[in-house]
């Protein structure tokens, strides 16, 4: 068994995104679905590295078409066994980096919101993005979700005192960027790593947010929040998570790409979500 199988066989990534300081990145994640959705009639939606389903099934619930692709067998049954069979929701078996199975632009709206997380080189991040956009319509968008680099520096390697681990296992370089191995589950990157594997494939980005901002660094405050504070927390959160001037220091990113030669998308500020 993997590393990565052997995490989520004992994980749960869906309590997750319920819990309270999960629901910041959930929520925020889902209003620029939406947004991305605002331009089409009957979009085809593919999640690849769809997880239990936390996003997938939402939408299929919705009454949107979407297609699943889980890489864990174990993930895959339990997002299985939550439809009643009436979700226009297909379920597969798959690798993000080869989707073979898929047809070229077969989807108005492709999300990778977890499989850059667990690739470890350039090669199989280029590949990855390369395959979603493959199988993306042209200005049809492709949404690709990472973990940052500066987090981990932060509240890891100084925050939980493991900076002579860290240096002894030269997991870390000399301008402190974390150095991931498959063992480490999670790989992080910066924000001009992100630019550069966009600029290897055929999208202009849109976006690129702060998908939980400073919600992680306090956890325990978002929790103990009541509903009406958290609704204002959720308030401030969308008034900053576009500010480029955060993105790095944010836990996750979400980066919103429109892969070009289509019909430009003339509606994205009239739906409310550019600051």
């Amino acid at each position: 068994m993997s590393y990565l199988e052997d995490y989520y066989n004992n994980y749960d990534e869906e309590g997750r995104l319920l819990s309270r300081h999960g629901q910041v990145e959930y929520l925020t994640t889902m209003k620029y679905i939406h947004a991305c959705l605002e331009g089409f009639s009957a979009p085809a939606i593919l999640e690849v590295g769809a997880g239990t389903g936390r996003y997938s099934i939402a939408l299929a619930k919705e009454g949107y078409r979407v297609t699943a692709v889980e890489l864990i067998a174990h993930n895959l049954e339990c997002l299985k066994a939550k439809l009643d069979g009436s979700e226009p929701l297909t379920a597969i078996q798959g690798n993000a980096l080869d989707l073979s199975f898929l047809p070229d632009a077969a989807f108005d709206l492709t999300m990778l919101l977890g499989p850059m997380y667990h690739l470890y080189t350039r090669q199989e991040k280029q590949k990855a993005l390369a395959e979603a956009v493959r199988v993306t319509r042209r200005g049809g968008y492709i949404l690709v979700a990472y973990c940052m680099n500066e987090p981990t520096i932060f509240q890891y390697v100084f925050g939980a005192n493991r900076l002579q681990e860290v240096t002894e296992q030269n997991m870390i370089t000399p301008d402190w960027h974390c150095i991931s191995r498959p063992k480490d589950l999670f790989e992080l990157v910066r924000t001009e790593d992100i630019a550069s594997l966009d600029a290897e494939v055929p999208v202009e980005r849109i976006k690129l947010i702060a998908s939980d901002g400073a919600t992680n660094y306090r956890r325990e405050w978002i929790d103990a929040m009541d509903d009406a504070t958290f609704a204002r927390w959720m308030e401030y959160h969308f008034t900053i998570c576009e500010r480029q001037d955060l993105i790095g220091a944010s836990h996750h990113t979400l980066d919103i790409l429109r892969k070009t030669g289509g019909t430009a998308f003339e509606d994205w500020n009239h739906s409310g979500y550019t600051q």
